[in-house]
């Protein structure tokens, strides 16, 4: 029987036959395919033509392109739907696809070949996409350590291996540690806890095989838990499972993976020519250098710190006042913080919940996309998807068609946390027109049989923010895959999502689309005029949580090695004076973003670096009339979601809006300006 992954794919839109893979499909067609790569790599090398771009760049470009499909599949699987023989071979493929990376930037007549054409460049008549993918390939085999030689470059290469078996590691301690911790929950422990609540503890409680009610590590439990849950024991023990992942001894412990990663990072920076992993990884990013990026953060730390201070005197009176002695803890927060809200801004979560479904806020999404860009999303049955659960459509403009797109929106034991955009197959015209298939993920609490999925406006802006990313993916119209949708500085990328988050605040939107799950009837107007009034409430606790994140990822990769990173993580939560009842949003043991590989790592700043632009984006579109203006929807399309890559993300900002903005506009958004 031949291999599902190597042959041809004659599925409707080519999607990948997930059905019919096997997970002992995977390692054979790894095999097949590294070795079809190097192949190509040789033929490269080998021919006897004088080195240019399409015998050389553009051959590079697509070499691994069956490497690229088989690790597609087997990464979205990995991360939606993990199991035992999954996860051994995550463990097995990791090095070999560093190694296979490392053979090829350590290849020196490739790069010879390369160089040769680099240093031609002003002579080969290239367009501006062939320029600026010659410029990243050689800049990416420089960073990589192509000029490195000898020992120097076999450690390298050891490093980079090692590197990417500790993140593989370090994401599956997560997933162990969240599938594994339930907490019970009796009739009297199910005191102040809303209905939509106990029917999603109900639903997980099922999906574990329990006898009754359970909260999980989820997030779209355990913060609603957090809010609701009038036990404060429980909240108790709720938080410190939460926040204590990964750091309780054991297997899963990641807290010495943490300073193996940190020390290898440092040796790689150090090989390149770097004073520290911080300096190379932000060379190629907007923000240029750690100071650029700690500067912004600081800038808005103070307002945010002096914001949740005084929220925390408001929150410790209400705790004093129900007879609770003592300081304000964290996970009293989240408690009290929704009882102020109730109070000042007469919003309830459990009322304002059933207007807010996840099938209509999907409509929305879709909705905005239709009336900014022209796009129609139709949806695809009886297709094969990653999991049951999944569900897709084919997204055309005109009667032609773009991309598919595929939504993944439940929590579940075998998927990793958090929420995130992929493509299986990413847009290219080189060696034929590719259309993109996009992927959203998301944890949102799965609900009873027959029962609507509900969401918080939070979980809402999840849902927006994501599909923003899958936008820059299936827009993107460009000739090679290198500088394809998202394949932009990382302080640039977070720009189309969170840009399109803002749609979710129109109010047109929500009065159409904010429907009741029993009655149908629209959000009445008075709680929509409260929920937008409440855009910026608890802002100071939601910027600290994140900044002292993002301050102490950037810390840990500059300046002197953090030998106990734990240590150093409250080193700098003390400098900065982080309040007490709040902890950061990712403790470092489970800081995905940073230790599950290099994604984010002296780049989780990027999210704010990102957000001084889309509120400047935004303004431009009601400085235009408003958020539906078919101007500026055309300009960003033209110049940040169909261009990728395929310019410096300044440039590519300045086309769009003409001038690069200060934090002036995020300040005001998160209503934390002086």
């Amino acid at each position: 029987m031949s291999n599902p992954l190597l042959s041809e794919w004659t599925t409707p839109f080519a999607l990948p036959p997930f059905a019919a893979i096997a997970d002992d499909d995977f390692e054979p067609a790894l095999d097949v395919a590294l070795s079809e790569a190097r192949a190509n790599i040789a033929a490269i090398v080998d021919t006897a033509e004088p080195p240019d771009f399409a015998n050389t760049i553009e051959a590079l470009e697509l070499a691994d392109e069956a490497l690229g499909r088989v690790l597609s599949v087997f990464f979205n699987l990995s991360g939606t739907d993990a199991n035992p023989k999954r996860e051994a071979l995550q463990r097995r493929f990791s090095p070999l696809i560093s190694d296979y990376s490392s053979e090829i930037t350590r290849n020196r007549a490739l790069f010879q070949r390369v160089e040769a054409i680099w240093g031609a460049r002003d002579t080969l008549d290239l367009t501006d996409e062939q320029a600026r993918v010659l410029m990243l390939t050689h800049r990416s085999f420089v960073r990589a350590g192509a000029c490195l030689e000898g020992p120097e470059s076999e450690r390298l290469a050891e490093v980079k291996s090692r590197l990417a078996t500790l993140g593989t590691e370090f994401t599956q301690n997560i997933v162990a540690e969240e599938r594994s911790w339930v907490m019970d929950l009796t009739d009297a422990d199910l005191a102040g806890l809303p209905d939509f609540l106990i029917e999603a503890a109900k639903a997980a409680g099922d999906e574990k095989q329990r006898p009754g009610p359970v909260i999980t590590l989820s997030r779209s439990l355990i913060v609603p838990f957090l809010q609701f849950s009038t036990r404060r024991d429980l909240r108790e023990k709720a938080w410190r499972a939460w926040t204590s992942r990964c750091a309780n001894g054991g297997e899963t412990d990641n807290r010495a993976k943490v300073a193996e990663t940190l020390k290898l990072r440092a040796e790689r920076a150090r090989l390149l020519g770097y004073p520290d992993f911080a300096s190379f990884k932000l060379e190629t990013e907007m923000a240029k250098t750690p100071q650029a990026a700690q500067d912004l953060l600081m800038q808005v730390w103070e307002p945010a710190r002096a914001g949740a201070l005084a929220d925390a005197g408001h929150l410790e009176e209400m705790l004093h006042s129900d007879g609770v002695k003592g300081d304000l803890q964290p996970w009293d927060w989240r408690y009290y913080g929704e009882k102020r809200r109730a109070q000042e801004h007469d919003l309830d979560e459990s009322a304002l919940k059933p207007y807010l479904q996840l099938d209509r806020m999907i409509e929305a999404a879709f909705a905005c996309a239709t009336r900014l860009f022209g796009i129609e999303a139709r949806p695809l049955d009886g297709v094969s998807l990653n999991h049951p659960d999944a569900r897709a459509w084919e997204i055309v403009r005109n009667g032609e068609h773009l991309a598919v797109f595929i939504g993944d929106y439940f929590a579940r034991g075998s998927k990793r946390s958090g929420a995130w955009c992929s493509a299986l197959r990413s847009q290219r015209k080189l060696g034929g027109d590719v259309h993109p298939v996009v992927i959203n993920v998301c944890n949102f609490a799965k609900p009873p049989e027959g029962r609507p999925a509900l969401l918080s406006y939070d979980d809402a802006r999840t849902l927006f923010h994501e599909f923003g990313h899958a936008l820059h993916q299936m827009l993107s119209d460009v000739t090679y895959e290198t500088i394809s949708g998202t394949s932009v500085a990382r302080d640039f990328v977070e720009l189309p999502s969170q840009l399109y988050e803002h749609w979710l605040e129109v109010p047109e939107v929500l009065s159409e689309f904010a429907t009741h799950a029993e009655t149908g009837a629209p959000m009445p107007q008075d709680m929509l005029d409260r929920l937008l009034a409440a855009g910026t409430y608890d802002m100071g606790f939601k910027t600290v949580e994140y900044v002292a994140s993002a301050l102490v990822d950037l810390d840990f990769h500059q300046g002197d090695l953090a030998t106990d990173p734990m240590q150093r993580q409250a080193e700098v939560l003390d400098r900065i004076g982080m309040p007490p009842a709040i902890a950061m949003r990712h403790a470092t043991p489970h800081f995905a973003h940073v230790f599950a590989g290099d994604g984010y790592s002296s780049g989780y700043y990027s999210y704010m670096w990102s957000e001084v632009m889309d509120a400047d984006a935004f303004e431009a579109f009601i400085e235009a009339g408003g958020p539906f203006d078919a101007g500026i929807a055309a300009k960003l399309e033209q110049h940040v979601l169909s261009a990728g890559g395929s310019k410096d993300a300044a440039d590519l900002y300045l086309a769009f809006r003409g001038k690069m903005p200060g934090p002036e506009a995020l300040l005001k958004g998160r209503g934390l300006a002086v």
